[in-house]
This record gives structure tokens, C-alpha cells and sequence, in this order.
């Protein structure tokens, strides 16, 4: 047996004898437990060397507990099974997961993010993840869970301080502001499923209140000398919470506030904390419907407070069919381990400067999901291949061209040797070929994808090439220009027939983008701050948008919309490409953003083609 599990056993059966709790923190350095009476004034670690934990919860069924690493954003989990394994549950799209809840019936972890300003859930190994709410969200910190009527309450601390709750399906339908008076940073957040009660901390307003679950019947429970109050727990009718400035745990009778006492002093730095006791988690008395054949959901069967009191869902980007069951088929990707397939239809694939992205154009939340790669040092721009489902991108600081599968996987170099500057890139999907520029060696070159048969295009007249489109159909490439004498130029795709199409009125044409249908040609331009758009030959040009683009970069294309990245803005728009109007955000408050390519994605007899 293990040092963790002895002292587990030990403290368990002390708690047991005196009628306490074990109680669970965070503790930044480190995950620790303490007995609720403490008479020793010790506290054992549970997880150590940790950088930065902050939220903290458990499922008391197999004894493991799941905390969150700011620093290192990441969720993780340990065992109180003697073995000391940690492993990662979910490890990319979080910047500041500030709150954490484990679902002990429906096997979930739910999590509130203050800097994506969302709130998501995932299965218990990170699999199937999803956005539930991203409206309206400003600073969530605290989350709790009542899976046996299927809400969970949240605090959000921004600029219009709040406690609200929803339903863990994520339905709009039954989400209510319950507290909005009297109330300025509320930090903590517990529920007593016992008396149908609400606790929480407010550390600005310096007291602890209670409502009941929707609101009503407020009263105070301790105020004044709480000098930092942040996270609180219940264990029967005592309520325990940790305090920043005084680094202790303290605990009070939950009704009068009396008997208020310290439990734990000196502390690294306290955070999140829990009751550790199968109290904490009731089982249903009614029978659980996810247990059965996961409510028939083929992935995310989560639990509702609407009849039939649960919701099957789908993972980020996914659209659900129409037997509100089964989740829409497309492009098959391995996700944490798993694999499913995830129904995309049209979907943003983003280059930022350290990482790669996807965001489905399909479901409402626009979330970013991260392509689990590494070695990405300075990606610059991005394109498809629909044919074999790969993304190719250029590397700026590692002076490559490199490819991977869409989910992630099979990643490797395609073109590493005589590269100074590549920057933009594209692929032919008909020819199997795959072109870029090098604003160092100022070329357009080609080769095959797999980056044999290399060959130089053009060299000549070409001053700081950048972003480079391709019309395989008409056997066509366009390219700008942004040197001393900005242009936008054609060739044909071999480099014969070169004829410079725009070469007045430009000053940093960045990206551009072909409509093959109306036969168009769109460029952003980021010195002048437009977009416009002309003929195949150049002419007819007309600008298509002139305010409020600060730093346009990456540019493409889709169906009856251009997408476009701005650097300064740090955001993701779009906006009609024949009327210039119907502009909307995609993606707001996003740094380092960089090329971006957008495919429209059909499944015919097993193949992926894109009309994007």
C-alpha cells in the first residue's frame, strides 16, 4: 500500500470516528486532505509538484480526484489508489479553468474558463468535449452541480457580478440569473442537496449568504472579518471555506454562523476546496437514464431538469441529427484517444503563431479547437487537402513546409531545405501538387505534396510575394505582391502567361481568395485597411468593405462569405462578398492570429471533397 492510500486509511477512519469530513483543497503547489476536525494541525498531500492548482473536485465511487493547473492549463486526475499516477484529461483550449465539477451520476467533469468566457463539459478521460454556454459570460469562477435535478450553478465576478443557473444540457431554455443585488466578487459556490440551498463568498463585500436553489429566501450566514474569503464546502450543517489573506480553512454552523473555528493554518496558498464523503455525491433514487446504454446517445448523454431529465449531445462542432440521438458523420477524427465521427459540413481551419486550430461553421459557439501537434514555432499561412484529408502549413521560424492529418496526427516535414521565408501557401487538390512563396528567396515555387519533384516557378520581378490562391480548374495561380510596387499578379500554373492584374491603389495586399463560380477575385489589403474585389482579369474592381479593418491578414473565401483574420483586432470575421454587408465576429479576443482557410466539406461515397 502506498504512502498516500495508509494515510488515507488512517485520516479516513478518524473521520470517520469523530462524525467528520475529509477535506479535499487546492492548495496551488500542490492537491491536499485534512481531517475536518484536525486536531493535529497536519494536512496530507495528495498530488504534488504542481505549478499552479486552483480548482478542485472528486468522484467519491473510485476515489480520484480532478484539479486544474492554471499555469500549466490542463485538467488532470489522481487516484487515492496507492499508485501516485496523474494523468491529463483535457490539455489544450484552456487559458483559465478557474472552476471544476465532477457529475457523479452521468460520469462528466464540467469546467468554467474566465479568459475563453465559456463553460464546457467532457466525459471523464476528456473525450467528447463540448461548449455549453459562451454567451454572456464574462468572469465564471465558481461552478457547482445537482445532477439529481439536472442544473448547475455558476459565479461570474465581471462586470455585472452575478450568480446564475442552467441546465447541464446546455439548454438556454432554463438558464436564470438567480443572485444580481448586493453582490461584487463572488467567489465560492456549494450546494446543500440536504435543504435545497445555495452558499456562497463574496470576497469584495466580505460574507458568505444563502438562498434557496432558485434564488429566493437570501439570508446571511457570516459577515464582516472575512478578510478574503474564496472557496467553501459543506458537511452536514458545517460549512467550511478558505481564506487568501489569512491562508487558513476556517469552519461555521451553516444556519447561524456560530461556532466559527480554525481548521487548518499557514497554508501554501488555499484554493477550491471540497468535502471528501460520499454524502457529497447522492445516488439517484430514480433509475439514472444515461446509465442505460448511455440514454442511446452515440456520444454525450447529459443531464437535464426537463422530462425525459436528460439531453443527448454532441462534441464541439457537431451537429446533432434529426432523432435527437445520433450525432452528424463526416470527416473521422481521434480525439483523446477516441474515435468518432465528427460531422463537419463547413469549418475555419486557423494558423496562429504557436498552434493550429479548427472551428466548425456549423453550431452556433464557434469554438476553437486546438490540433494536438508539436514544434509549431511561427505558423504562418494554411490550406487543404480534401482528397486525403491533410492540412499543410508554413513554418516562418523553423524555415518548413509541414503537413498533418485534420485531426492532428501523421504530422511530418514536407519541404525543409532551401526555404528562407515561407509564407504563403496552397494546394492543388486536382494536380496533386502543392505551391508556395518565400517572401526570403522572393520565389513562387512547386512540388509534389509529399514535396518530391520540386521545382521554381517564377523568381523573377517578385519582391515580397505572400499570399498565393489557386484556380486548378481554369489551370490558374494568383498572387500578391507587397514590395516597393505592390500588385497583384496570374499565371498560369506552370509559371507561363505571367500578367499583373492590379498594380495601382495597393499598399499591403495580404490575403486573397478566388470564387470559382462567379469567377472573382477578392484580396484584403493592410495598409489601406479594404477589401475588394475584381474580374478574373482585374478588372471591375470595387472596394467591398473600408471601415474598421485595422490589420487584415488572413483571407479566404466560402460560399456566399470572405473570412478574413486581423492581427490587431485579434479576431475572425466575416462579411457578404457581394453586398459587403452582414459582417459578424466569429472569433473574438484571439492573439497571434496568423492564416486561416475555409472548407466546405461533402461526404461522397466515402470521400471528402471541398467546395470551399
Amino acid at each position: 500500500m502506498g504512502m498516500v492510500s495508509k494515510l488515507y486509511l488512517i485520516i479516513g477512519c478518524l473521520s470517520i470516528i469523530k462524525g467528520s469530513p475529509l477535506l479535499l483543497f487546492a492548495n496551488r503547489k500542490d492537491v491536499r486532505i485534512v481531517d475536518g476536525n484536525n486536531s493535529r494541525g497536519n494536512s496530507t498531500v495528495v498530488a504534488g509538484n504542481l505549478e499552479d492548482a486552483a480548482a478542485v473536485d472528486f468522484l467519491y465511487e473510485d476515489r480520484s480526484v480532478f484539479f486544474t493547473d492554471v499555469s500549466q492549463e490542463m485538467i488532470k486526475r489522481t487516484w487515492f489508489n496507492g499508485s501516485e499516477i496523474t494523468v491529463n484529461v483535457i490539455t489544450t483550449g484552456l487559458i483559465s479553468p478557474d472552476g471544476l465539477a465532477v457529475d457523479w451520476l452521468g460520469k462528466k467533469i464540467y469546467w468554467t474558463d474566465s479568459e475563453t468566457k465559456r463553460i464546457e463539459v467532457a466525459n471523464l478521460d476528456g473525450s467528447y468535449r463540448k461548449v455549453l454556454y459562451w454567451n454572456d459570460l464574462d468572469q465564471p469562477r465558481a461552478i457547482a452541480l445537482d445532477p439529481l435535478n439536472g442544473y448547475m450553478y455558476w459565479t461570474d465576478w465581471g462586470e455585472t457580478p452575478k450568480i446564475e443557473r442552467a441546465g447541464m444540457d446546455g439548454t438556454h431554455a432554463h438558464r436564470s440569473v438567480i443572485i444580481k443585488e448586493n453582490i461584487h466578487w463572488p467567489n465560492g459556490l456549494t450546494l446543500d442537496y440536504e435543504d435545497s440551498q445555495i452558499y456562497w463568498a463574496d470576497a469584495k463585500n466580505a460574507f458568505i449568504h444563502s438562498c434557496k436553489f432558485d434564488g429566493s429566501d437570501r439570508r446571511v450566514v457570516v459577515e464582516g472579518e472575512l478578510p478574503h474569503p474564496f472557496a467553501l464546502t459543506l458537511y452536514d450543517r458545517t460549512l467550511y471555506w478558505t481564506d487568501w489573506k489569512e491562508r487558513s480553512i476556517y469552519s461555521c454552523d451553516k444556519i447561524t454562523g456560530s461556532n466559527r473555528r480554525v481548521i487548518l493554518r499557514d497554508i501554501y496558498s488555499p484554493m477550491d476546496i471540497h468535502s471528501f464523503s460520499a454524502r457529497r455525491q447522492p445516488k439517484d433514487t430514480n433509475e439514472n437514464a444515461c446509465d442505460q446504454h448511455n440514454g442511446g446517445c452515440s456520444h454525450l448523454c447529459l443531464m437535464s431538469p426537463a422530462h425525459p431529465f436528460y439531453t443527448c449531445a454532441c462534441p464541439t462542432g457537431i451537429k446533432l441529427k434529426l432523432d435527437n440521438k445520433t450525432c452528424n458523420e463526416g470527416i473521422k477524427l481521434k480525439l483523446d484517444n477516441k474515435t468518432c465521427n465528427e460531422g463537419y459540413e463547413q469549418l475555419l481551419l486557423l494558423a496562429r503563431r504557436t498552434d493550429l486550430r479548427r472551428i466548425s461553421l456549423d453550431t452556433p459557439d464557434y469554438t476553437d479547437v486546438v490540433l494536438e501537434l508539436t514544434n509549431v514555432q511561427h505558423a504562418i499561412a494554411i490550406d487543404f487537402d480534401p482528397v486525403d484529408n491533410q492540412v499543410y502549413w508554413t513554418d516562418d521560424e523553423v524555415h518548413a513546409i509541414w503537413r498533418a492529418n485534420i485531426d492532428g496526427t501523421g504530422q511530418e516535414k514536407v519541404i525543409d531545405n532551401h526555404l528562407m521565408h515561407p509564407d504563403g501557401i496552397a494546394v492543388d487538390w486536382i494536380g496533386r501538387n502543392l505551391y508556395w512563396t518565400d517572401t526570403g528567396t522572393d520565389r513562387i515555387e512547386v512540388s509534389r505534396l509529399n514535396g518530391t519533384s520540386r521545382r521554381v516557378l517564377i523568381a523573377e520581378d517578385l519582391e515580397e510575394p505572400r499570399a498565393i490562391t489557386l484556380d486548378p480548374i481554369s489551370g490558374y495561380m494568383y498572387w500578391t505582391d507587397w514590395g516597393k510596387k505592390p500588385k497583384i499578379e496570374r499565371a498560369n500554373m506552370d509559371g507561363s502567361g505571367r500578367l499583373a492584374l492590379v498594380n495601382a491603389s495597393l499598399g499591403w495586399p495580404n490575403g486573397i481568395a478566388v470564387d470559382h463560380a462567379e469567377m472573382k477575385i477578392y484580396w484584403g489589403d493592410a495598409s489601406l485597411d479594404k477589401i475588394e474585389v475584381a474580374n478574373y482579369d482585374g478588372t471591375g474592381r470595387r472596394v467591398l468593405v473600408n471601415e474598421n479593418l485595422p490589420h487584415l491578414f488572413g483571407f479566404s473565401l466560402l460560399g456566399d462569405y470572405i473570412y478574413w483574420t486581423d492581427w490587431q483586432r485579434r479576431s475572425i470575421e466575416r462579411v457578404n462578398k457581394r453586398s459587403g454587408i452582414d459582417r459578424k465576429t466569429i472569433v473574438d479576443q484571439l492573439p497571434d492570429l496568423m492564416g486561416l482557410k475555409a472548407v466546405n466539406l461533402v461526404k461522397i461515397e466515402g470521400n471528402i471533397f471541398s467546395l470551399g
